[in-house]
């Protein structure tokens, strides 16, 4: 893909950027299911193209509320030890094959990236409007990994809310886990799923 030259600090830039391309992307972005991810993954200069991007959203007061942490080949491994034993932990009852598909959640995809929340409850822009940014991170994040080629999936699951997973994964007291994106290559194609019916959800002012 060709080289892209971020622009500089208070650089003119482009109200819009027409694009039928990506109209049509908008329109057909699918997540792909982290059990349907598999290898290659992005190289480590996509990969950080990918987390600009994924940065590079409206953000009131220029607070940046997020953080992310990278999870890639045997950190995978090791983050899965962490996610067994606490899980074990959890569930004194689940049998030996269940803890060990919990130790395997982070081997479903070559990267897998926390998007932290870290959300300042100090500053004066509203910490609801912080958050919505950290969500716009995630999506910004499906949609750069999608544009590079690569199937994402950006999902939670019991491991975002564990408090012991998550000091093992070093989040601060007071951070969240917005979400874990899942990222790598489609072993098959997502199926189109339902969607909302666009007229039943919108209203006008004064009608």
């Amino acid at each position: 893909m060709e080289q892209f030259r971020a622009p500089e600090f208070g650089e003119p830039l482009a109200p819009a950027h027409a694009s039928p391309d990506m109209v049509k992307m908008l329109r057909l972005r699918r997540s792909t299911a982290a059990d349907l991810l598999g290898d290659p993954g992005p190289d480590p200069e996509t990969l950080r193209a990918i987390l600009e991007i994924a940065a590079r959203v409206p953000d009131h007061r220029r607070v940046s509320p997020f953080r992310f942490i990278l999870f890639e080949g045997e950190a995978r491994e090791k983050a899965g030890q962490l996610l067994g034993d606490v899980f074990e932990a959890n569930e004194p009852g689940a049998g030996d094959s269940r803890i060990a598909a919990e130790r395997k959640l982070f081997l479903r995809a070559p990267v897998v990236i926390a998007v932290v929340s870290a959300v300042d409850k100090t500053h004066r822009t509203p910490e609801w409007e912080q958050i919505l940014t950290v969500g716009a991170v995630c999506y910004n994040m499906l949609l750069a990994a999608s544009a590079y080629g690569f199937a994402a999936q950006w999902i939670t699951e019991w491991y975002a809310y564990d408090h012991r997973v998550l000091d093992g994964f070093g989040v601060q007291p007071g951070e969240r886990i917005a979400g874990y994106v899942y990222i790598g290559t489609a072993k098959e194609d997502p199926k189109e799923r339902q969607r909302p019916d666009v007229d039943a959800l919108i209203s006008r002012f004064g009608a």
